[in-house]
């Protein structure tokens, strides 16, 4: 018995749970998946975790929580964050109570940065990194579609696209989202449920 801790049903409490870190081009539908995967995991051990962002909260946007530039350095220099970066202007963060998500067992899941991989290995040699992608056809397809772009803004976004093959890691997750959302949707929450790093699907 584990004094001390509540006696919370699907959760593994003797066992560390796992981070996964999902990354992806734009277009390539992560935030998509992302919140797929989340409405099938609403009752499973997996939290997926809320960033700290600078950027003000958006209708249709990524459910996060918004911090001033004060209240942002604030928290930092009292070392709540677990992670923090820096991106097009905004400032990124997630907190320290991912690790006490972790430490009782749940995979937690987060939406990670490519530019800040590398520092996120560094911090959490244990991580699952995540990638999801499509063919540069159907990224320029998704991008023309949203309309929030110029087409020369695209062809950007389509050149950095290419930059995630770089991506190197033992663990790495590729899922393709080239059909359905639920096909590919499915294949993420499945993998994200998993506890054990022979049960991760690689490919």
């Amino acid at each position: 018995m584990n004094e001390g801790k509540a006696n919370l049903p699907g959760v593994n409490m003797d066992n560390q749970g796992r981070l996964f870190y999902v990354m992806g081009p734009s277009g390539a539908g992560k935030d998509t998946l992302m919140n797929y995967a989340r409405d099938r995991l609403a009752e499973a051990p997996v939290v997926f975790a809320h960033r700290y962002i600078t950027r003000p909260v958006e209708l249709l946007g990524e459910n996060h929580i918004h911090l001033s530039e004060a209240e942002f350095a604030n928290r930092l220099a009292r070392g709540c964050f677990k992670f923090d970066w820096s991106s097009h202007g905004w400032r990124y963060a997630l907190g320290r109570e991912v690790d006490l998500w972790l430490s009782m067992g749940l995979n937690v899941v987060m939406n990670g940065s490519r530019g800040y991989f590398e520092q996120a290995c560094s911090l959490h040699p244990e991580l699952v990194p995540v990638l999801i992608t499509a063919s540069e056809e159907t990224l320029r397809q998704r991008l023309i579609q949203r309309g929030r772009e110029s087409a020369s803004e695209i062809e950007e976004r389509i050149q950095r696209a290419a930059e995630y093959e770089s991506v190197q890691h033992p663990a790495l997750c590729r899922i393709e989202n080239e059909t359905t959302i639920a096909d590919a949707g499915d294949r993420l929450a499945k993998l994200l449920n998993q506890a054990e790093d022979n049960s991760l699907r690689r490919g």
